[in-house]
């Protein structure tokens, strides 16, 4: 798995809330569906809509969700010094010991060795010192000190320090997403055209990197009579959407959002826009979110799933 699908994955752990903290928006534009996509109507999808929105917002606010990040670090080549003391070549967070230690990266690996008296723990057994495994191949070494929490992330050629502190104010004043009401109008469903080559599409992220992602496929809808088309790329056993839309404007995160839909079924898929959520740069501006690819905008609002959180 690479660090941005590492990040994507861990991106839908982030979290809505069930009610919405602004006036009520405008109805949702209606959209030409199949009676396949239909069907779920019958059903009461606010209630699904909510619980799913409940699980999110769960996982938004667990001791290692995003609303707890509180710092990351590019470390240099060769060895900084960390901790909240103010001469640190890492200026960590209040609530960091003054001299916590001294890290040193060479070529895309690092490892930390802690200032005396420093009690870090990895895997629940006290850590002095060594090597530490990044995101690069999958799950990075976690060190934890108390409240906080610290690993190594690598992003192209960056390599970082992500902090993060269960007791971060984020967290604590964590007061829910404003959402649209969930409507049937917004659960469209696509045709899906399969890449008849291996293919990739550029992704862009925050840091201005670009990453190479598969594509499985292009996702072609209508909503009002027009044709729109979504590129997906792989997420694991589901697809993955980064998309744009005229929303972003006034009311919805201003970097666009993130969707996931079930893997293709007699050449359809659903794309449930009711769960369309933000990207973990919505909540920190230490997440390294990626951006929506080049024909991911679209030429509509789509006023469904959740909104702008405070002022992002």
């Amino acid at each position: 798995m690479t660090p941005l699908a590492l990040a994507l994955s861990l991106a839908l752990n982030a979290t809505p809330p069930a009610k919405a903290a602004t006036p009520p928006p405008r109805p949702a534009a209606k959209t030409n569906m199949t009676a396949a996509a239909q069907k779920p109507a019958a059903e009461d999808l606010a209630t699904s809509t909510r619980a799913w929105q409940e699980e999110r917002l769960k996982s938004l606010q667990s001791e290692d969700g995003w609303l707890t990040l509180v710092g990351l670090f590019w470390l240099k080549e060769g060895e900084q010094t960390a901790g909240s003391a103010p001469e640190s070549d890492l200026d960590f967070p209040q609530g960091t010991p003054a001299k916590l230690g001294t890290f040193t990266r060479e070529g895309n690996t690092a490892s930390f060795q802690p200032a005396p008296g420093v009690a870090l723990t990895l895997d629940g057994k006290p850590f002095t010192g060594g090597a530490l495994q990044s995101d690069e191949k999958g799950a990075p070494d976690v060190l934890k000190l108390g409240s906080l929490s610290l690993q190594v992330i690598l992003r192209g050629d960056k390599l970082g320090v992500r902090v993060k502190d269960m007791e971060a104010p984020a967290r604590k004043q964590f007061h829910g997403i404003p959402t649209y009401p969930a409507s049937a109008a917004w659960r469209v469903e696509a045709r899906f055209e399969p890449s008849e080559t291996p293919r990739t599409i550029s992704v862009p992220n925050v840091l201005g990197n670009v990453e190479e992602m598969k594509v499985p496929g292009t996702l072609v809808f209508t909503v009002n009579g027009k044709e729109h088309r979504l590129t997906p790329v792989e997420g694991g056993e589901q697809l993955f959407i980064i998309f744009a839309d005229e929303t972003n404007r006034d009311a919805t995160y201003g970097a666009g959002r993130f969707l996931y839909a079930d893997m293709p079924k007699d050449g359809r898929v659903v794309l449930d826009f009711n769960r369309a959520y933000n990207p973990p740069c919505a909540f920190t501006r230490f997440a390294t979110c990626p951006l929506p690819p080049r024909g991911n905008r679209l030429a509509l609002r789509v006023e469904a799933g959740e909104k702008r959180y405070g002022d992002h």
